[in-house]
């Protein structure tokens, strides 16, 4: 096997796992690995966080050139989170608005009380039970109920969302030699229906307003900040997805390493105040989002190599978080690590709009988890993970717990 199969190996679902040897293997190759479909992927700290800053480097999939049959087709705008500025700009401030002012306390904050208050919650329905699924049972439905209260949905229409997520997230992974078509209509299928019920759900607050992120939207005073229905669509889909995919994604990956370091999760349950820097370091050691695909909006040159015009460029954040260049013993969690600023959210203009929600939820969630941890073990190590590549996390992590007798 050579560098140029990287990418088909590290999305390759055998390898979901344990996919760090492979970005081992990618940082040793060199910052920039041409592979054998034409991408670039780029494994290295410093060449990663330099990329994501660079305005050469467009998130917009329409930079790619399109192919001659598709010319006449107009493709549909896409998330802010896949455009480029000014478009992101306006879009991105727009839709942060609903959480109050910037460097000041908001919706988020607001929410501690009832964050803290579902999550005794959904541990007190699980007190008796000796095993337990970590994402069916409490990951999941933490962060899905937290968003969806946030943005004004009905607790009843909840289950709606999550074959629509699945299909969604699935139309984001990269890789090749995947069936991206039908992949890709499955998502857009998904998106514009779930556009749909929440557009719907805004107009009914239309001259009604309540305390939430929809009606916020729908009855904005000023002409100028007001979204197009189009927008709205989109902004309300991106808020409902980030708001909750990658935080199950941290939880439960909290979970699956501190069952797998009972010295530091010993060291969290005796010093509760070091959780905000063990969540960093879970960003870094287990980051939930693995990658990110760019496009270069000219020629651009990286540690010496040339890369095209419209060539798929994919950053791994997951290698460059492991980067020994950047990071000290990287392959060690360390809650206490110094200096951490890990690409566990990305980073630039682009990084994770759901990144604040997560952090508290992950904080709240593990500070409660922990004390029970302790009578915890693992039924199955490796846990089965889900398909996506680029959003790694397990799809079920089944643990024992021991009753005191």
């Amino acid at each position: 096997m050579t560098a140029d199969t990287l990418l088909e190996r590290i999305t390759d679902y055998a390898n979901r796992p344990n996919p760090y040897p492979l970005y081992a293997e990618l940082r040793e190759a060199g910052p920039v690995v041409r592979q054998a479909d034409g991408s670039y992927l780029i494994g290295t700290y410093h060449e990663i966080n330099a990329l994501l800053h660079d305005p050469r480097i467009s998130a917009d999939p329409r930079s790619r050139p399109a192919p001659a049959s598709a010319l006449s087709e107009e493709a549909p705008q896409p998330p802010f989170l896949r455009l480029d500025d000014p478009a992101h700009h306006r879009l991105r401030t727009l839709a942060m608005r609903p959480f109050g002012p910037p460097h000041s306390p908001g919706r988020i904050d607001a929410m501690r009380g009832q964050i803290t208050e579902l999550t005794e919650e959904l541990i007190e329905a699980l007190r008796d039970r000796t095993q337990i699924d970590i994402v069916d049972d409490f990951a999941y439905p933490l962060p899905v109920t937290v968003i969806c209260r946030l943005l004004g949905v009905p607790r009843k229409d909840e289950p709606l969302f999550r074959e629509w997520s699945d299909a969604i997230v699935a139309s984001a992974d990269v890789g090749p030699g995947q069936d991206t078509i039908e992949r890709d209509r499955a998502g857009e299928q998904a998106r514009t229906e779930m556009g749909r019920y929440l557009v719907n759900l805004a107009e009914q607050r239309r001259g009604h307003p309540s305390d939430d992120m929809l009606s916020a939207f729908i009855n904005e005073p000023d002409p100028a900040m007001r979204l197009t229905r189009e927008e709205l669509a989109e902004t309300a889909v991106l808020l409902l997805i980030a708001g909750h995919e990658t935080t199950v994604n941290l939880i439960t990956n909290g979970v699956l390493t501190l069952l797998r370091h009972p010295d530091q999760l010993d060291r969290l349950r005796r010093d509760p105040g070091l959780l905000p820097s063990a969540v960093e370091e879970l960003l870094r050691y287990e980051p939930p989002v693995q990658m990110r695909e760019r496009i270069p909006l000219a020629d651009i040159d990286v540690a010496g190599t040339t890369i095209s015009k419209g060539a798929s460029l994919v950053l791994a954040l997951a290698s460059g978080n492991r980067d020994p260049k950047r990071f000290h013993e990287p392959d060690r969690f360390d809650p206490t690590r110094p200096d951490n600023q890990h690409l566990g959210f990305g980073s630039g203009i682009h990084l994770c709009y759901g990144a604040p929600l997560a952090r508290v939820e992950a904080q709240i969630a593990l500070r409660a988890l922990i004390p029970r941890l302790g009578t915890t073990s693992l039924i199955q190590d490796p846990p089965p993970y889900r398909q996506n590549a680029m959003l790694r996390g397990p799809r079920h992590l089944p643990v024992e717990v021991r009753q005191p007798a």
